[in-house]
């Protein structure tokens, strides 16, 4: 869903459910709440709401929290966003909403665009709206969530999945990358790295779940691929190959991949491809260079290969990204 047109916010509804974690009750406030356009207007409004009249939504902590909407103002939302719960009672048991949640969810507009963060998922999933579709969850309840719910296609390796008007963001500090997903989405990589810049995070982690699942410790003796990562970055308008990169760090090429791999939690040639569209973009964004141009510089060699890149990333054409981003300098600001 696109962001709002004319003066008015796109809308951001956070809906509290009793035994929320403060922390990614936090992250929609933080993200959405940052950016502005060039005449200092917020670009989204963010609101808490509950299933009930305002009042107290009780936490994880030793605190409570004071909401200030009740779910009426799921009517009025752009996007929905649903974060974890250790409350959740018979949707985390079950599959099935209680009255109160099914009756707040009805309320929310078709075409609104829906997120969670964490287990809030299993809200989303108990509500029917992830059937046949791609969703993550924490790496350690996305079994339980498979055979709860055998109609959605569970990836626990992923930290966040954008299935266009629905979107599904691992545990915790997942919550973070989703959010700064969905403003790049809306407003293009250079806002989105502004707010990151702002909220001390990187704009975009490499690697999924995979490498934050407790695994034996490595040998501290071996070494990384930080330095090869770092070569590359540097590098990324020349060709690249697997043995340039393994050379950085004095490896074969199959130990490299294999140590690769476990670090960052995707192949270096999935890496590098991911660091090359995320140039391409800040160039198409950020310069008026020719398309060829952005494509040399981005390592791709030529247009037809960006094309191809950016299509299966992003969905659009560079033309058509960058007619949809580019801004003149200083057009956006957070």
């Amino acid at each position: 869903m696109s962001p709002s047109s004319g003066l008015r916010p796109h809308r951001v509804v956070v809906l509290a459910l009793d035994g929320l974690l403060p922390f990614e009750l936090g992250i929609p406030h933080r993200i959405f709440g940052r950016p502005k356009d060039s005449e200092g207007r917020h670009l989204y409004e963010v609101v808490t709401c509950s299933v009930r009249s305002p009042g107290p939504v009780e936490t994880d902590a030793d605190f409570a929290v004071q909401v200030a909407h009740g779910p009426e103002a799921l009517a009025t939302a752009d996007t929905v966003i649903v974060p974890a719960s250790y409350e959740l009672g018979p949707v985390f048991e079950e599959g099935v909403l209680t009255d109160e949640l099914a009756a707040a969810l009805a309320l929310v507009r078709p075409g609104t665009r829906l997120a969670s963060i964490c287990t809030g998922v299993y809200v989303l999933a108990a509500a029917g709206v992830l059937d046949g579709r791609p969703a993550t969850t924490h790496w350690a309840d996305a079994a339980r969530l498979q055979r709860l719910f055998p109609g959605v296609r569970v990836d626990p390796d992923v930290l966040f999945i954008d299935d266009g008007d629905v979107l599904t963001s691992a545990g915790v500090a997942a919550g973070i990358d989703l959010c700064l997903h969905m403003v790049r989405r809306d407003h293009g990589t250079a806002v989105a790295n502004e707010v990151a810049r702002r909220t001390v995070v990187p704009p975009h982690r490499d690697g999924g779940q995979a490498q934050y699942i407790e695994r034996p410790v490595p040998d501290p003796q071996l070494s990384g691929t930080t330095a090869a990562r770092a070569w590359a970055l540097g590098h990324l308008h020349e060709p690249i190959q697997l043995r340039d990169m393994a050379a950085q760090e004095a490896m074969s090429v199959r130990t490299f991949t294999r140590r690769f791999r476990e670090e960052v939690g995707v192949s270096p040639g999935q890496w590098l491809t991911r660091q090359r569209v995320e140039r391409a973009r800040h160039l198409l964004e950020s310069t008026g260079l020719s398309v060829d141009q952005v494509a040399r510089d981005a390592g791709f060699g030529t247009a037809q290969s960006m094309r191809q890149h950016l299509q299966a990333a992003l969905g659009v054409t560079p033309t058509a990204y960058r007619r949809t981003f580019r801004t003149e300098s200083g057009a956006v600001r957070t």
